[in-house]
């Protein structure tokens, strides 16, 4: 499934190259036209420069909730053949995948269709979901492009079942490794004779029927609450990654274990990760700024917008009074359990052949 995401994005980006050159039914080669008129960027609650930086924090917020995904390859380690050598391979792709398939395609977006144009705008104003309110089908249908929408509406919908598969995985092993250590009940750990653990994955299914909110235009508001609540959660997330990895260096500092010996090194740290902190806290205390702009402020949306806020240090210090834990100074963090056996593993690994040309080709592609 996740090669159908690839095909889509590499695909709409190459269109948008070959479109914008003329290579249309119309043969109307229009650029970056849409940068001049109506412009790149839009106002929003304001007018002038005002607006626009209020439009790109608007934007900022919405690009939080597609962002999240990277840190869910760190949770296959545990199943992973090899995870030495397979995941520092994937670590370092990760970067270039976000910037030719996020940076790229939002960049397709602005290109293709003006912000202003009248359908586009209906189409998010009714809450209408999938392709109907996609700029890049919207750009066929204004150059006459036939068929092609249609293998459009076809790749998003196996592109959404591939998200949903990997989000029901890592939702799935977050319930289990929580039970697992105590923190989450104990029913949670059964599983069957081949290892799947029935009730998360039952339990995490369950939520999948709140996307059934965004058949009712009426429930649209809904499932805009629960994407503020996931956005949030998300970029709490990031926060406390970038913390873990940066009290990680410090262990690692104290205890005299140089990053050389790690077998993967990310760059510019721990710099990248105090600017990751900094800059995932400051968006999700500024995400829900229009609730109190022109009297916009409401209950619901307050609630939903910063309830995670709340929610997490009150679960994190309430499990810390509660099991009297304490907090670990540098030298007291444990850095050496279950190391020999990793490296044992390693060393007497051997690996299974691969699947031919295809599976080196894919191999490739996905490493």
């Amino acid at each position: 499934m996740s090669i159908g995401k690839v095909i889509l994005i590499v695909g709409l980006i190459f269109y948008t190259f070959v479109a914008m050159l003329g290579g249309n039914p119309k043969h109307d080669a229009f650029g970056f036209r849409y940068w001049k008129n109506p412009g790149a960027f839009t106002t929003k609650y304001r007018e002038g420069d005002l607006g626009r930086f209020l439009g790109f924090l608007y934007c900022l917020f919405q690009a939080a909730f597609i962002i999240a995904g990277p840190e869910y390859v760190s949770m296959t380690a545990g199943e992973a053949e090899n995870p030495r050598g397979v995941l520092p391979k994937a670590y370092q792709s990760i970067f270039w995948r976000l910037t030719i398939f996020f940076v790229l395609g939002s960049l397709a977006v602005g290109v293709n269709v003006p912000y202003n144009d009248a359908k586009l705008i209906e189409a998010y104003s009714h809450g209408k979901a999938g392709a109907a309110a996609s700029p890049f089908v919207r750009s066929m249908d204004i150059l006459g492009i036939p068929v092609l929408p249609h293998i459009v509406n076809a790749l998003i919908l196996t592109s959404a079942f591939s998200a949903g598969n990997s989000t029901t995985y890592c939702a799935t092993r977050s319930l289990y490794g929580l039970a697992l250590e105590g923190k989450a009940p104990r029913l949670l750990t059964r599983c069957t004779r081949y290892g799947v653990p029935y009730v998360c994955v039952t339990i995490v299914l369950c939520f999948g029927g709140l996307a059934f909110l965004q058949v009712s235009n009426s429930a649209s508001v809904d499932l805009t609450w629960i994407t503020n609540l996931v956005t949030a959660s998300q970029l709490i997330n990031f926060c406390v990654i970038a913390y873990t990895y940066i009290r990680f260096k410090k262990a690692c500092q104290a205890q005299g274990l140089s990053r050389d010996a790690l077998p993967y090194k990310a760059s510019f740290q721990p710099y990248a990760a105090w600017l990751g902190l900094i800059a995932c806290g400051l968006v999700t205390f500024a995400a829900g700024y229009s609730i109190f702009i022109d009297d916009n402020f409401n209950v619901p949306d307050f609630l939903f917008q910063y309830m995670m806020v709340g929610v997490f240090p009150t679960i994190f210090f309430g499990w810390k009074f509660w099991k009297a834990t304490k907090w670990l100074k540098p030298h007291e963090v444990d850095l050496v359990t279950g190391v020999l056996e990793i490296e044992e593993y390693t060393a007497n690994f051997r690996p299974v052949p691969d699947g031919g040309r295809i599976g080196q080709a894919l191999d490739k592609v996905f490493s």
